[in-house]
Protein backbone atom coordinates (compact mmCIF):
# COMPACT_ATOMS: atom_id res chain seq x y z
CA UNK A 1 0.00 0.00 0.00
CA UNK A 2 2.86 2.35 0.86
CA UNK A 3 4.48 1.68 -2.54
CA UNK A 4 1.19 2.42 -4.31
CA UNK A 5 0.83 5.71 -2.43
CA UNK A 6 4.45 6.69 -3.20
CA UNK A 7 3.93 5.83 -6.86
CA UNK A 8 0.76 7.90 -7.06
CA UNK A 9 2.48 10.90 -5.45
CA UNK A 10 5.38 10.55 -7.90
CA UNK A 11 3.02 10.38 -10.91
CA UNK A 12 1.08 13.40 -9.61
CA UNK A 13 4.30 15.43 -9.24
CA UNK A 14 5.53 14.35 -12.66
CA UNK A 15 2.23 15.36 -14.31
CA UNK A 16 2.22 18.67 -12.40
CA UNK A 17 5.78 19.51 -13.48
CA UNK A 18 5.17 18.55 -17.09
CA UNK A 19 2.04 20.73 -17.12
CA UNK A 20 4.01 23.65 -15.71
CA UNK A 21 6.68 23.42 -18.42
CA UNK A 22 4.54 22.16 -21.33
CA UNK A 23 2.71 25.39 -21.92
CA UNK A 24 0.98 26.67 -24.98
CA UNK A 25 2.76 29.61 -26.64
CA UNK A 26 1.22 33.01 -25.97
CA UNK A 27 0.91 36.00 -28.31
CA UNK A 28 -0.15 39.01 -26.19
CA UNK A 29 0.91 41.80 -28.60
CA UNK A 30 1.88 40.31 -31.97
CA UNK A 31 -0.96 37.96 -32.78
CA UNK A 32 0.02 34.55 -34.14
CA UNK A 33 3.79 35.09 -34.25
CA UNK A 34 6.67 35.21 -31.78
CA UNK A 35 5.12 32.74 -29.36
CA UNK A 36 6.50 32.99 -25.83
CA UNK A 37 5.91 31.30 -22.47
CA UNK A 38 5.22 32.50 -18.96
CA UNK A 39 8.05 31.82 -16.52
CA UNK A 40 6.35 31.91 -13.09
CA UNK A 41 9.61 31.82 -11.14
CA UNK A 42 11.19 34.72 -13.05
CA UNK A 43 11.94 37.64 -10.76
CA UNK A 44 13.69 39.78 -13.40
CA UNK A 45 10.88 41.11 -15.58
CA UNK A 46 10.14 44.24 -17.63
CA UNK A 47 8.57 47.06 -15.63
CA UNK A 48 5.03 47.69 -16.96
CA UNK A 49 5.18 51.33 -15.80
CA UNK A 50 8.07 52.18 -18.16
CA UNK A 51 7.95 53.12 -21.82
CA UNK A 52 10.19 50.92 -23.97
CA UNK A 53 11.74 52.33 -27.13
CA UNK A 54 13.60 49.77 -29.24
CA UNK A 55 15.22 49.95 -32.65
CA UNK A 56 16.06 46.59 -34.16
CA UNK A 57 18.96 46.44 -36.61
CA UNK A 58 17.87 43.44 -38.69
CA UNK A 59 20.64 42.40 -41.07
CA UNK A 60 20.71 38.60 -40.76
CA UNK A 61 19.17 36.68 -43.63
CA UNK A 62 16.90 33.70 -43.16
CA UNK A 63 18.58 30.36 -42.53
CA UNK A 64 15.93 28.59 -44.60
CA UNK A 65 14.07 30.77 -47.10
CA UNK A 66 11.13 28.35 -47.08
CA UNK A 67 10.51 29.10 -43.39
CA UNK A 68 9.79 32.28 -41.43
CA UNK A 69 13.10 33.93 -40.60
CA UNK A 70 13.86 33.35 -36.93
CA UNK A 71 15.18 36.91 -36.84
CA UNK A 72 11.90 38.40 -38.08
CA UNK A 73 10.00 36.20 -35.64
CA UNK A 74 12.37 37.32 -32.87
CA UNK A 75 11.07 40.89 -33.21
CA UNK A 76 7.59 39.53 -32.50
CA UNK A 77 8.96 37.50 -29.58
CA UNK A 78 10.59 40.59 -28.07
CA UNK A 79 7.32 42.52 -28.25
CA UNK A 80 5.32 39.59 -26.87
CA UNK A 81 7.76 39.06 -23.98
CA UNK A 82 7.17 42.64 -22.87
CA UNK A 83 3.42 42.20 -23.26
CA UNK A 84 3.37 39.00 -21.22
CA UNK A 85 5.18 40.87 -18.45
CA UNK A 86 2.35 43.43 -18.41
CA UNK A 87 3.81 46.18 -20.59
CA UNK A 88 0.84 47.65 -22.51
CA UNK A 89 1.10 47.73 -26.30
CA UNK A 90 1.03 51.53 -26.17
CA UNK A 91 4.20 51.58 -24.04
CA UNK A 92 6.40 49.60 -26.43
CA UNK A 93 7.68 51.59 -29.39
CA UNK A 94 9.46 49.39 -31.93
CA UNK A 95 11.24 50.37 -35.11
CA UNK A 96 12.86 47.74 -37.32
CA UNK A 97 15.47 48.74 -39.90
CA UNK A 98 16.13 45.96 -42.40
CA UNK A 99 19.26 45.76 -44.53
CA UNK A 100 21.94 43.34 -45.68
CA UNK A 101 20.84 39.75 -46.26
CA UNK A 102 17.59 40.33 -44.36
CA UNK A 103 16.29 42.56 -47.15
CA UNK A 104 14.96 39.53 -49.03
CA UNK A 105 12.47 38.84 -46.21
CA UNK A 106 10.61 41.92 -47.49
CA UNK A 107 10.12 40.75 -51.08
CA UNK A 108 6.57 40.54 -52.41
CA UNK A 109 5.25 37.01 -52.87
CA UNK A 110 5.82 37.24 -56.62
CA UNK A 111 9.45 38.34 -56.27
CA UNK A 112 10.13 35.89 -53.44
CA UNK A 113 8.61 33.07 -55.49
CA UNK A 114 10.89 33.95 -58.40
CA UNK A 115 13.96 33.90 -56.19
CA UNK A 116 13.20 31.07 -53.71
CA UNK A 117 10.38 29.09 -55.41
CA UNK A 118 7.96 29.56 -52.49
CA UNK A 119 5.65 32.31 -51.29
CA UNK A 120 7.24 34.68 -48.79
CA UNK A 121 6.51 33.23 -45.32
CA UNK A 122 7.69 36.46 -43.62
CA UNK A 123 5.00 38.76 -44.97
CA UNK A 124 2.40 37.54 -42.47
CA UNK A 125 4.82 38.31 -39.64
CA UNK A 126 5.49 41.81 -40.98
CA UNK A 127 1.72 42.41 -41.25
CA UNK A 128 1.26 41.26 -37.64
CA UNK A 129 4.18 43.42 -36.45
CA UNK A 130 2.72 46.46 -38.18
CA UNK A 131 -0.72 45.71 -36.71
CA UNK A 132 0.95 45.55 -33.28
CA UNK A 133 2.41 49.03 -33.81
CA UNK A 134 5.94 48.33 -35.08
CA UNK A 135 7.37 50.57 -37.78
CA UNK A 136 9.22 48.65 -40.51
CA UNK A 137 11.95 50.38 -42.54
CA UNK A 138 14.26 49.16 -45.28
CA UNK A 139 17.68 50.60 -46.07
CA UNK A 140 17.58 52.44 -49.39
CA UNK A 141 21.30 51.81 -49.84
CA UNK A 142 20.69 48.04 -49.56
CA UNK A 143 17.99 48.31 -52.21
CA UNK A 144 20.45 49.83 -54.66
CA UNK A 145 23.22 47.37 -53.73
CA UNK A 146 20.87 44.46 -54.49
CA UNK A 147 19.29 45.98 -57.62
CA UNK A 148 15.85 46.10 -56.00
CA UNK A 149 13.11 48.72 -56.30
CA UNK A 150 10.47 49.74 -53.79
CA UNK A 151 7.87 47.96 -55.96
CA UNK A 152 9.73 44.66 -55.38
CA UNK A 153 8.94 44.87 -51.66
CA UNK A 154 6.00 44.40 -49.31
CA UNK A 155 3.98 47.63 -49.53
CA UNK A 156 3.91 48.10 -45.73
CA UNK A 157 7.61 48.95 -45.54
CA UNK A 158 8.96 52.51 -45.43
CA UNK A 159 12.09 53.31 -47.44
CA UNK A 160 14.85 54.83 -45.29
CA UNK A 161 17.85 56.76 -46.57
CA UNK A 162 20.05 54.12 -44.94
CA UNK A 163 20.18 51.72 -42.02
CA UNK A 164 23.10 53.66 -40.58
CA UNK A 165 21.28 56.99 -40.52
CA UNK A 166 18.07 55.44 -39.23
CA UNK A 167 19.98 54.00 -36.27
CA UNK A 168 21.85 57.24 -35.62
CA UNK A 169 18.54 59.12 -35.76
CA UNK A 170 16.70 57.01 -33.19
CA UNK A 171 19.41 56.02 -30.69
CA UNK A 172 19.91 59.67 -29.56
CA UNK A 173 16.12 59.84 -29.08
CA UNK A 174 16.37 57.16 -26.41
CA UNK A 175 15.83 54.03 -28.50
CA UNK A 176 17.76 50.97 -27.35
CA UNK A 177 19.59 49.25 -30.21
CA UNK A 178 19.16 45.49 -30.66
CA UNK A 179 21.04 43.71 -33.45
CA UNK A 180 19.54 40.61 -35.07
Amino acid sequence: MKNLFTSLVFVFLLVSLSYTYAQTPQFPIVKGFGGIYEIPEATERPDPSLEYKVIVDLASGAEDNKQISRWVDNVARMMNLHGLAGVPKEKIKVKVIIHGGAIFTLLTDENYQGRFEVSNPNLQVFEALKEAGADIYVCGQSLIARNLKASDLWPGVTIAHSALTTITTYVPQGYVLLKF
